[in-house]
């Protein structure tokens, strides 16, 4: 009997040894894992998204030797919130900072957060505006600009980084967002530039989308410097660098709204040891929201209850599957009053405007750019087109539905075509539903507008905060996904 005690216990011991050992493998190799949000970028600006006046060679890069998305929405074309959906994996008014500049609650877990408490040494350098209660998620915070759009501090962050654990870095550049800041720095003129169609083609406007351009080609730059010390360091083969935007490019007709030119964001995805077929294109529906799951799945620890999105990890190994029937989209206050909400599909686009007596010309930066000048200068002309008008509609339509197979700009509104009724039908209904299971919700007194749209001058109501979207129903304690 002792014998076999003794023999049972020896093999419980193996047995556990054997899952201790295994256990610590598995940690040991974990990737390292690096989240670069470019800042104010529309996906069809970079070249491996066929913009042909822009070579951005190292985002193409990770294209080309990693995974590609298609379809990889934004929850909102707004800096902040946009952020704080992709920290908590929540949609902007589950957050409690659906609008700009509004402080995520400590009660939220945060994906960095997650991976910090299982061993992955976390930092955070450049861009950081989701509110206090966030830093608890790194070991260490590198937020002064220092040079560039914040990209100047990548390499000694990498380079820093502890040899015994795998790391996580989130690395937000300034890049390319308002005011322009690289005159030392312009490979681009005025003439190289493709004026988007919504903009008006006047010297001012060349010289902005030039200004803008060369942003990106800095950010470009820094991503192959980059690539190129986590070769040095001998970290490349296990370590996933995924690049995102935050939201559209700085132009009106594009930042802060929902069409895709403001929400469609690049997800370019590069991991060596990770991906199964480099150079492979997914059109699976994705929204930013699941990002935090997927890099939790990635990392080999559990997702948290409170994300509202989920993991896209199988498309890694099978990037040709559907994911997402559904993303959804909101428009909050940026500088100006605003309350909107979306839903996309792989093709359709229903948007339900909630302070339609507002336009749509842009936030403050936007709003102070030259694009935005020469915009003006042509109205008064009368020399606008019907598209590059529309930015000054007011009223503006309840609702807007748009076939983007057909219409990529989202100019026609089909809302009344009785040929898409059904799909019109079916998505109001799917957006009500999201609304409805998500705690979401239009307060009467939301955040007024802090500017005067047309001088710009602060106004009496400035720094003065309406009531949060959501909060009435205490959406940031309601973790139901809605609709997918």
């Amino acid at each position: 009997m002792r014998n076999t005690v003794a023999l049972l216990g020896g093999l419980f011991f193996l047995f556990c040894g054997n899952q201790v050992l295994h256990a610590q493998q598995a940690v040991a190799h974990r990737p390292n894992i690096i989240l670069i949000i470019g800042d104010d970028i529309s996906v069809d600006d970079l070249s491996c998204y066929n913009q042909q006046a822009l070579p951005t060679p190292n985002l193409d890069k990770l294209a080309a030797e990693g995974l590609k998305f298609n379809r990889f929405f934004v929850t909102a074309s707004s800096c902040s919130p946009s952020r704080a959906s992709i920290l908590t994996g929540r949609y902007p008014h589950n957050t409690g900072a659906a609008e700009l500049h509004s402080p995520v609650p400590s009660h939220l877990a945060y994906f960095p957060e997650l991976l910090k408490n299982s061993g992955y040494y976390t930092a955070l350098a450049g861009k950081w505006h989701e509110g206090p209660n966030t830093a608890r998620a790194y070991d260490t915070m590198l937020l002064k600009h220092n040079g560039a759009g914040g990209e100047a501090q990548w390499e000694q962050l990498v380079r820093a980084t502890p040899a015994n654990k795998p790391f996580f870095l989130w690395l937000a550049a300034h890049d390319a967002h308002r005011p322009w800041d690289n005159e030392s720095d312009s490979p681009f003129t005025s003439e190289d530039v493709r004026v988007f169609p919504h903009l008006v083609d006047m010297p001012g406007t060349r010289q902005d989308i030039a200004s803008y351009y060369n942003e990106i080609y800095r950010l470009d730059q820094y991503v192959g410097k980059l690539l190129k010390v986590l070769k040095e360091k001998g970290v490349l083969e296990n370590t996933l660098v995924l690049f995102v935007t935050d939201n559209g490019r700085p132009f009106p007709g594009s930042k802060t709204l929902l069409y895709d030119r403001g929400v469609q964001s690049p997800l370019l995805l590069y991991w060596p040891d990770g991906i199964a077929k480099p150079g492979a294109v997914s059109d699976a529906l994705i929204s930013s929201i699941d990002l935090a799951p997927t890099f939790c799945e990635l990392a080999g620890v559990s997702a948290s209850h409170q994300f509202q999105g989920r993991s896209f990890a199988g498309l890694l190994n099978k990037p040709d599957q559907r994911f997402r029937n559904y993303v959804f989209l909101e428009q909050n206050w940026h500088d100006f009053e605003a309350h909107a909400r979306g839903v996309r599909t792989e093709r359709y686009l229903y948007i339900k405007n909630n302070r339609p007596q507002f336009n749509q010309e842009g936030p403050l930066d936007v709003k102070a750019g030259a694009a935005v000048t020469d915009l003006r200068i042509a109205r008064n002309r009368n020399e606008l087109s019907a598209l590059q008008q529309s930015i000054y509609t007011s009223p503006r339509a309840a609702e807007e539905f748009y076939d983007t197979q057909s219409d990529s700009l989202q100019f026609g509104n089909r809302i009344d075509d009785p040929s898409f009724r059904r799909e019109i039908r079916r998505l109001q209904k799917v957006l009500k539903r999201w609304i409805r299971q998500t705690g979401d919700d239009c307060p009467d007194q939301l955040t007024a507008d802090w500017y005067n749209p047309q001088s710009l001058e602060r106004l009496s109501a400035h720094q003065k905060r309406g009531v949060m979207p959501g909060a009435v129903k205490k959406a940031t304690y309601n973790n139901r996904k809605g609709p997918f």
